[in-house]
């Protein structure tokens, strides 16, 4: 048990001692919203020197890191290499010294599931004496297949953040509506299990037991320079055209991340306006040549430029960041593009809810409101952020709603609310035993226990089981399978070395 009360999930987090362990899935330099916001929140956290952070990071083997690294990107010899890449990274975009903690648990990256799963009981990451606060990024990720200790027996206080709609990606599979409807049992079942609090970052997640809303993300410095800069002329009074590019759209290549959405608003508006507008795509993924070629077929002047990172100088100049997704939970892309003065074109979504404050963020609720606000975008120019509104999109800012939010309220365990989590976590940890479900239901084999040494750790060929393993992606028919990525030559780098890769929630 970690250091102050026994378990006492009222206690608050602002308290100084407290001992955090943030645990997400995903790791640079794979640049994807949950290896980038728990970094940057385990930075911001532990600015104060007044609690101890420990950021828990996934260790992939060399053939994992080659199958989904970035072709750019170094591969790492040991756990020590890829935390100096980490910490080197978190510096440059920070600013900050970023002296938290680093350690890795073993993971594997399913190919039909797009994400790295977690291999072995991983609660064993933390001490027992520093077991005080768990940050779960995406705890019903996390713990889908953990067979092991429970969270909430090991930690004083554990609050999950949800970052992805992973109900949305099931019900694009084939069966994706029975997929949908057990996936949301699922999810509710491991977090009441797992978490004394959930917060989700916005409505766009699906209901679940303690759960609180608020965007507790914010946005690297970098953005905000480039947003104090463009307010800064526009006080001074330097020309109204000041933005020499048009519209774009970054993100990762798949269909669920806002393809699908992207090319249909523009086909419309090209049939209702015979307007047919610009837009340069940065972004790479398995759909970049289905994409690519459905846009040809629909003649959409679309220019598909490959990765790129979003602070990068060539992106500073696009005036409009037009984000159709609807699959989005929040879109770290249109935070940083509000925090550099852009034009945001969006639809009216829950996942939207938190930017649609900001008057540079043009919200549609239809296929015609659409046109309206990429014309408005196109033919106005935005408001320089004040410095309240630069101040809500920063870390120092998210951070104070995190530590807002996540504080626990002791009426959670109610002894007959205790005896029913109890009874479904000896469930749960009874079906995870078992290795023929575990492969039924997609975790891999030989899963379930942790290799005894993390750095010489090879996973087996296959993973996945016929649950979640769909065979097609509704609406587009592009077979999930077919889209593994091409195996890379393996290229080490400096650790100083900071791909351009598009930053964004890209799973």
């Amino acid at each position: 048990r970690g250091k102050g009360d026994a378990r006492d999930p009222g206690r608050s987090l602002r308290e100084p001692g407290r001992q955090v362990a943030i645990v997400t899935t995903a790791s640079l330099p794979w640049l994807t919203g949950t290896s980038v916001n728990p970094l940057l929140r385990a930075a911001y956290l532990s600015t104060d020197g007044s609690r101890k952070v420990t950021l828990c990071l996934p260790w992939l083997s060399q053939v994992d890191q080659e199958r989904l690294f970035p072709a750019n990107a170094p591969r790492f010899d040991t756990p020590e290499a890829q935390e100096a890449y980490v910490r080197d990274w978190a510096r440059k975009r920070t600013g900050l010294d970023c002296d938290f903690r680093i350690s890795f648990y073993p993971g594997r990256y399913a190919d039909d599931k797009g994400s790295i799963l977690p291999v072995g009981d991983i609660t064993n990451i933390i001490p027992d004496h520093e077991a005080d606060v768990a940050v779960l990024e995406e705890p019903e990720h996390l713990n889908w297949y953990h067979h092991g200790r429970r969270w909430t027996d090991k930690f004083n206080h554990v609050v999950g953040i949800m970052h992805t709609n992973y109900l949305d990606y099931a019900r694009r599979e084939e069966g994706g509506a029975m997929k949908e409807k057990i996936l949301r049992h699922i999810n509710a079942w491991v977090c009441r299990v797992h978490c004394h609090k959930v917060i989700k970052l916005s409505d766009a997640v699906q209901h679940l037991p303690r759960e609180e809303t608020m965007f507790v993300h914010g946005v690297s410095p970098a953005f905000l320079q480039v947003g104090r800069a463009k307010a800064q002329a526009a006080e001074e009074g330097e020309p109204r055209d000041a933005w020499g590019k048009g519209v774009y759209f970054i993100g990762k290549v798949l269909w669920a991340k806002g393809y699908t959405e992207l090319l249909d608003r523009l086909q419309e508006h090209h049939k209702r306006t015979g307007e047919n507008v610009h837009v340069d795509v940065f972004g790479s993924g398995p759909d970049l040549d289905s994409v690519e070629k459905l846009a040809n077929q629909r003649r959409l002047d679309m220019k598909f430029n490959g990765s790129r990172d979003h602070a990068d100088s060539s992106i500073q100049e696009y005036k409009v960041f037009v984000n159709p997704s609807l699959s989005d939970v929040v879109a770290t892309t249109t935070a940083e593009a509000l925090a550099m003065g852009k034009f945001v074109v969006c639809a009216d979504h829950p996942s939207n809810q938190f930017f649609s404050r900001f008057p540079n963020c043009l919200v549609y609720k239809n296929n015609e409101e659409f046109s309206q606000c990429l014309d408005k975008a196109l033919h106005t120019e935005p408001k320089p952020l004040s410095k309240d509104e630069l101040y809500q999109l920063t870390w120092e800012a998210a951070t104070e709603r995190f530590l807002d939010v996540a504080d626990g309220k002791p009426s959670w365990n109610k002894p007959l609310e205790t005896a029913f989590d109890n009874m479904l976590a000896a469930a749960h940890k009874t079906l995870t035993g078992n290795e023929f479900v575990r492969q039924v239901a997609g975790a891999g084999p030989k899963t379930r226990d942790a290799p005894a040494n993390l750095a010489d750790f090879e996973p087996e060929e296959d993973v996945g089981g016929p649950f979640f393993k769909g065979n097609k992606q509704a609406g587009n028919g592009v077979a999930l399978r077919e889209r593994k990525r091409p195996q890379i030559p393996r290229r080490t780098l400096p650790s100083d070395h900071i791909p351009g890769v598009a930053v964004g929630n890209t799973k």
